[in-house]
């Protein structure tokens, strides 16, 4: 689940009802950080400032399907700036310019937008990998990988050898780094 953020998705829930009050303080809140995702992958500010803007208006447009349970605010703005701006440089051929000074003058204390949304990516991959496995498999991974129990614990909680949940490990694995790898 994404981190929340009340006052930015009650901003967006005003722009997909046509609050234009509430547009411009979305725009405020987040379009510093937002031209730095396009600027990052431009390379220059004034292409970023216009997919920036596009971006925004795609913004209004799609406000409505928003969903808080897939990604945070920030993340699924970052998500259309950074594909509009992908878009634009695939049309332009942009090549780096090797001047990243505008880079060093974004600022942010919070985790790149990007760099958030391959982490929810890469979250949500894993938890549907997670899903295909037997539901004891499961819940032995969770507790093993998250929960940091030992195979002894395991193998004394799903009263099983340790053998075989040290196999019932290796194969999950096995089976999760297949399902990731497609």
């Amino acid at each position: 689940m994404p981190p929340r953020d009340p006052k930015l998705e009650n901003l967006l829930s005003g722009v997909a009802g046509g609050d234009e009050a509430a547009f411009a303080e979305l725009y405020q809140a987040t379009s510093s950080k937002l031209l730095g995702v396009a600027i990052r992958i431009l390379r220059n500010r004034e292409v970023a400032e216009e997919v920036l803007q596009e971006a925004f208006f795609k913004v209004w447009e799609r406000a409505g399907d928003y969903n808080s349970g897939i990604a945070s605010p920030i993340t699924w703005m970052a998500t259309i700036v950074r594909n509009r701006a992908l878009d634009e440089a695939r049309r332009r051929v942009i090549r780096p310019s090797g001047d990243e000074s505008e880079l060093e003058n974004i600022e942010s204390g919070d985790e790149h937008p990007i760099a958030a949304l391959e982490r929810a990516e890469d979250v949500e991959r894993l938890l549907r990998c997670l899903d295909g496995l037997e539901p004891e498999k499961k819940e032995i991974v969770r507790l093993a990988y998250l929960d940091g129990l030992s195979r002894e614990a395991l193998a004394a909680r799903f009263n099983r050898p340790e053998g075989t949940i040290k196999t019932w490990l290796h194969r999950s694995l096995a089976l999760l780094k297949g399902c990731l790898e497609q």
